[in-house]
């Protein structure tokens, strides 16, 4: 893999969680090639990284699309993402440095609550469980749930109803910072579980209604 195919997905993977790019949107290798005056060759490399992460898939005879996460994918994102969460905090202390990161998280989530700015609300919060995962000090957990957050972010793209799916957990965000702050790990831990099976019901609710499997 070259130092550019590897940017380069870096870029696109940025761009498609950030909405660039609707699930199950075919991508032009050509006209993608054109603007971001890159080799076809290139742009190939970067989607063969991009696939490893479940971010695009390869069809054949129809190129590669954004992923389209299916309801056995929600499924699995949350199995994977209390394992991982809430096996950190429950180790976790809270004078790690992270808690500040996480608090820092939370209170830009609140400021834009109030304007109802839910793309950053749901940056804010995915940064929030971003940070409670640096609790652990691993590299090798954040990598993984770095690509855990970057595929749920495209299962919230598929719903087209951001409010409900960003606007409760600010409250609950907070909830899991002051239980790890005032009552300890495992009581945080308690918190963190509670949001999560709230969090993938409302997912897989919506995905019911909109027939999605």
């Amino acid at each position: 893999m070259s130092d550019h195919g590897t940017t380069l997905a870096d870029t696109l993977r940025e761009q498609i969680i950030q909405g660039a790019f609707a699930p199950g949107e075919r991508l032009s290798e050509a006209s993608l090639a054109d603007r971001l005056d890159v080799s076809r060759n290139t742009l190939r490399e970067a989607f063969r990284v991009l696939a490893q992460h479940g971010l695009v898939e390869h069809v054949p005879h129809r190129g590669v699309s954004v992923a389209s996460p299916t309801t056995a994918d929600v499924i699995d994102i949350y199995r994977a993402r209390r394992l991982i969460e809430g096996g950190v905090l429950r180790e976790a202390s809270s004078l790690h440095p992270g808690v500040t990161a996480m608090r820092a998280a939370l209170e830009r989530a609140e400021d834009a609550l109030g304007r109802a700015d839910w793309t950053v609300v749901g940056s804010a919060n995915m940064a929030f469980h971003a940070a409670l995962v640096s609790l652990a000090d691993s590299p090798r957990l954040t990598r993984a749930h770095d690509q855990l957050a970057a595929e749920l972010r495209l299962a919230f793209l598929a719903i087209d109803d951001p409010e409900s799916l960003h606007r409760p957990f600010v409250a609950k965000n907070r909830t899991v910072l002051e239980a790890l702050t005032d009552e300890g790990p495992a009581r945080a831990a308690e918190e963190l579980e509670r949001y999560l099976v709230d969090s993938e019901r409302r997912v897989l609710g919506a995905y019911s209604r909109m027939g999605r499997r």
